[in-house]
């Protein structure tokens, strides 16, 4: 007998009156997907962000985190908006620059409708140990104030991503969830070298957060034994000559992201769900201060209780699109037929796919999908 398919509700990003707004469409897919049922009365409910860096301008619209704020009070839930900091140098690596981001960028009280808790504290130094018994790693480390809600509620901009191939719910859940010496765990495994022809530019060397990038000879120079592998510098590098040395060590990268993606659902199993935006599907993660032209055009907004199901649904959704020509996808072609992987166009590399499929042997999720409209 064939296993039950996980249900993914969508909502396209067309609009033609008030209720079909997207605002609307937010609160709707949070009815009809059954959310209610992880809000408890007067408990502690996480909605777990990206507040996006400095000048990016493609993460969630605060407007739309605001219906889910709304809906959970409605159920007499207790929200409030989280995320950990980062591991790489910029203007989220503590908590301070982190609350000032998260309300520049517009998820200020007045607008959201709830307070936001950094969760991994001042200097990302507050984490819980989370036994998971997996091929990489015995314990994760997961933020306290995400470990300790009483429920969450994860949204997550789907987008390109320079080594995990896509960012997703899965992501969002490692990256996310884990403080900086979780995420250092994860990135352990990629090394990345200086390709010919540096420029001189030094943007590596102002995001590096363990100094590990010199200039030597007329070229930046990566320390292999100070890196930690954080890949910061290869999003930083605007003209593309800084590559992680993947090789078989892809794989365990994505494998160790997404074990600790297992441990942050493991104690929220049942009481945790998920909202996918597939819009401004930008080649790079919000954690770059800038956001380029989107790879395909906007596509819509899903609901799901598993994690792998919506990110597989979203993949899916991407690659069924016409890339967009005058996105990074148009720098050498691949990619902007229908059924093309628009995230290999853009990020060669990378094995974005075996995060879904990892995670579907782990038991985070099932990779087969019911859509409903």
């Amino acid at each position: 007998m064939a296993a039950q398919k996980s249900k993914v509700y969508f909502y396209n990003m067309r609009a033609g009156r008030a209720s079909e707004s997207i605002s609307k469409k937010v609160a709707n897919l949070f009815d009809r997907a059954g959310f209610s049922n992880v809000i408890v009365k007067d408990k502690l409910t996480a909605i777990k962000i990206h507040f996006g860096e400095k000048g990016n301008n493609a993460f969630i619209n605060p407007i739309y985190v605001r219906q889910i704020v709304n809906k959970i009070k409605e159920k007499g839930g207790k929200p409030f908006l989280t995320d950990s900091n980062t591991l790489y140098k910029g203007s989220r690596s503590n908590a301070v620059d982190h609350l000032i981001t998260a309300t520049e960028n517009g998820f200020a009280y007045s607008v959201v409708n709830a307070p936001i808790i950094i969760s991994d504290g001042l200097y990302s130094k507050d984490s819980v140990d989370v036994n998971i018994d997996k091929k990489h790693f015995k314990d994760v480390k997961i933020s306290s104030g995400i470990y300790h809600a009483d429920s969450m509620i994860v949204l997550s901009h789907f987008k390109g991503h320079n080594t995990a191939g896509f960012g997703g719910a899965i992501k969002n859940l490692a990256m996310g969830c884990a403080p900086a010496a979780g995420k250092q765990k994860q990135h352990s495994t990629s090394k990345p070298k200086v390709g010919k022809d540096c420029k001189l530019c030094k943007m590596c060397i102002k995001s590096c957060p363990v100094d590990a990038i010199s200039i030597i000879d007329g070229s930046a120079y990566i320390d292999p034994e100070i890196c930690i592998g954080c890949g910061e510098c290869v999003s930083m590098c605007t003209y593309n000559v800084i590559r992680p040395q993947w090789g078989t060590a892809m794989d365990a990268f994505i494998e160790r992201m997404t074990e600790y993606a297992y441990g942050a659902w493991l104690d929220k199993k049942g009481k945790i769900a998920f909202i996918n935006f597939v819009i401004n599907v930008t080649p790079l993660c919000d954690c770059v201060p800038w956001s380029d032209v989107p790879i395909v055009p906007d596509i819509g907004i899903l609901a799901s209780f598993d994690p792998v199901a919506i990110d597989q649904a979203s993949y899916d959704l991407v690659n069924e699109q016409v890339g967009n020509p005058v996105s990074a996808i148009g720098n050498d072609g691949y990619g902007l037929k229908t059924g093309e992987d628009k995230f290999k166009a853009i990020h060669p590399d990378t094995k974005g796919e075996l995060q879904l499929s990892y995670g579907e042997k782990l038991g985070l999720g099932s990779r087969e999908y019911e859509l409903i409209y």
